[in-house]
């Protein structure tokens, strides 16, 4: 707990363990948690069935710690996986990134974008942005330039910005 209260913040125990990016904190905590519990419940068992002489009450608490463990299991398959599959950033995070794109005078908007985190503390941000069709290749270069400082600015995470210069068609727009 002493450890994850330094990467927790402000957050809950459970919306901790729900928006981790590292999910090593959160399985060491819920597998502690877990054993924790396990013994309270294998000294229930063992000690009922030592005061009553039944042993009912031991195969009780062998049964509540293998569902204890498989409710944790669960949890932690849930909340780990979509870091397995891929996760995009907050809606906050895409919030700040796509103001950082479209704040400047570079970028007329932006047609469509994707995010990825690539580990707990990389962000991948790819976007397809209209600029003007008169501006000339040297400055397009200068002008993604200063969008992804921005973008890195807003949102340190986002490491690994692509940013594609094309000019606006309608009929191709699709903003995500």
């Amino acid at each position: 707990m002493k450890e994850s209260n330094h990467s927790r913040g402000d957050q809950s125990w459970v919306q901790f363990i729900r928006r981790a990016k590292a999910p090593e904190l959160p399985v060491v905590l819920l597998e502690d948690v877990a054993a924790l519990v396990g013994l309270v419940l294998a000294l229930l068992g063992v000690g009922l069935t030592w005061i009553t002489g039944d042993a009912l009450w031991d195969g009780l608490g062998t049964i509540a710690i293998g569902l204890l463990l498989i409710a944790v299991a669960v949890v932690l398959g849930m909340e780990t996986s979509s870091l397995l599959v891929g996760e995009g950033a907050t809606s906050a995070d895409v919030a700040k990134i796509t103001a950082a794109i479209t704040d400047g005078p570079e970028v007329d908007r932006i047609i469509h974008a994707k995010t990825l985190y690539l580990g707990p503390d990389e962000l991948l941000v790819a976007a397809k942005v209209s600029m003007a069709p008169e501006v000339p290749l040297a400055d397009i270069s200068e002008r993604i330039d200063a969008v992804e400082a921005r973008v890195r600015a807003a949102v340190p995470v986002a490491r690994v910005i692509y940013l594609e210069p094309a000019v606006y068609q309608p009929a191709d727009a699709s903003v995500s």
